[in-house]
């Protein structure tokens, strides 16, 4: 029978060598790529403090001949596609680890504990910093935007749609407990790193953080976007839903990031609201200074129409998460715009 107190330690002491090996290899880049001696340093001296937590206790614990999980490994993990991914996987790495050391060292030393839990949010700082403006970049090419729906298969539905080419996902459903919002934007957001897109929250500032989502989306009634940066930072994206020139300008000065002009066309997504047709997106492309998706009831049937006025981005519901074969409705959906 296994030592509980003996496996704690062994996990421990893994995870501390997971997140400082994933620390280091962040601040290489930051180093010798960025010429940036602050980052650098930041990560020099969050790779200390865990070796001060690395007690000689924990060390003699460790078991690599007895370790079932030693030669486990994803295929994933075999080649990084560019500097990016490399960079996120080990920020992701990072993070994991000091999850798992918050959650065991409250077994251990409940100092510990808080110190893990701390630095995960410098981390997740830290990824603002370097990943952000990549983030911004990728909002600027990205011509397809799925809000998601409660849907049979949900996850597998938003896979097969990331699998199909969507590089923005936004995790929207309303009428769901807190906790099981939670559980689905974290798989969501796994996910949509798996896939190197973005991935934002509908509304909720404190789901996003909690999950560590690249931004939220905004309604009109929701949290100024203001006060949404003041509390997410510059790193963060921050959309806005707009439906006439007045809520456009207003989101553009407020320093939105991106703005929803819709619904085109009635949807139930949007009950009771009446669609604003074609004519305010002809509006969004003669005026808007930033990045807009045409949204509302669209999908391959009527884009043609929505492109002809104007419009190069779209943000899709049904179309996809309601779609028999996802991958393909996406991929049909790309090859339109």
């Amino acid at each position: 029978m296994i030592n509980q107190q003996s496996a704690i330690y062994r996990i421990l002491d893994a995870n501390l060598d997971r997140a400082r090996e994933g620390l280091r290899i962040v601040e290489e880049w930051c180093r010798f790529g960025l010429n940036n001696k602050e980052i650098a340093t930041n990560c020099k001296e969050m790779r200390q403090e865990l070796a001060s937590w690395h007690s000689v206790e924990l060390r003699v614990a460790r078991d690599t001949p007895h370790d079932v999980g030693s030669d486990v490994t994803h295929t994933q993990e075999a080649q990084r596609e560019n500097l990016q991914d490399l960079l996120q996987a080990n920020l992701c790495r990072v993070q994991e680890a000091l999850r798992v050391l918050e959650e065991y060292a409250k077994l251990y030393d409940i100092e510990f504990a808080v110190a893990m839990k701390q630095m995960r949010y410098q981390v997740y700082t830290l990824e603002s910093k370097l990943l952000g403006q990549s983030n911004f970049q990728l909002l600027a090419k990205s011509s397809l935007y799925l809000v998601t729906s409660p849907v049979n298969n949900f996850l597998t539905v938003v896979e097969s749609a990331l699998k199909g080419g969507v590089k923005i996902v936004q995790y929207r459903h309303k009428d769901q407990d807190d906790l099981i919002k939670l559980k689905e934007a974290y798989k969501l957001k796994q996910l949509c790193t798996n896939y190197h897109a973005l991935f934002l929250v509908n509304d909720r500032i404190d789901i996003a953080m909690a999950v560590n989502a690249d931004g939220v989306h905004l309604g009109q009634t929701d949290c100024p976007v203001g006060l949404a940066r003041q509390i997410l930072g510059g790193g963060k994206i921050i959309g806005k839903s707009t439906s006439n020139s007045q809520e456009m300008l207003k989101a553009i000065s407020d320093g939105a990031d991106y703005i929803g002009v819709g619904p085109v066309y009635e949807t139930p997504t949007k009950a009771g609201k009446k669609a604003i047709g074609l004519d305010y997106v002809l509006y969004a492309k003669l005026n808007a200074t930033i990045p807009w998706f045409a949204i509302g009831g669209i999908d391959n049937n009527n884009i043609q129409d929505v492109i002809k006025a104007g419009a190069t981005r779209v943000a899709v519901v049904r179309a996809i998460m309601e779609a028999e074969n996802p991958t393909a409705e996406t991929k049909n959906l790309l090859r339109n715009l």
